[in-house]
């Protein structure tokens, strides 16, 4: 069973940071592809940013400039560094494993004020 832990979600202000990690088990780290989702109150869950196994990354266009993807193959770990955070940012934050179909984390709240 492939698991998806994610950690780094909190309350922070508008203009603040902060780092998701997402730690996967299970899976063939290296050769899969990662990203991150989020699903806003009310919203329909979008994608924020992806990484092949190779490191090319794509965003959304509402996060591009202030977010990074990043991967870490010996940690088997998935982060999304976060900046300039907006209060439309809060969301709960899921992290995907693409092995080869899309496993999903349990999610991580988000909450920035404003």
């Amino acid at each position: 069973q492939v698991q998806l832990v994610e950690s780094g979600g909190g309350l922070v202000q508008a203009g603040g940071a902060l780092r998701l990690s997402c730690a996967a088990s299970r899976i063939f780290f290296s050769i899969t592809a990662m990203g991150w989702y989020r699903q806003a109150p009310g919203k329909q869950r979008e994608l924020v940013a992806t990484i092949t196994p190779s490191g090319s990354t794509n965003y959304a266009d509402s996060v591009k400039g202030r977010v990074t993807i990043s991967r870490d193959n010996a940690k088997k770990t998935v982060y999304l560094q976060m900046n300039s955070l907006k209060p439309e940012d809060t969301a709960v934050y899921y992290c995907t494993a693409d092995w080869p179909t899309r496993y999903w984390g349990q999610g991580t709240q988000v909450t920035v004020s404003s």
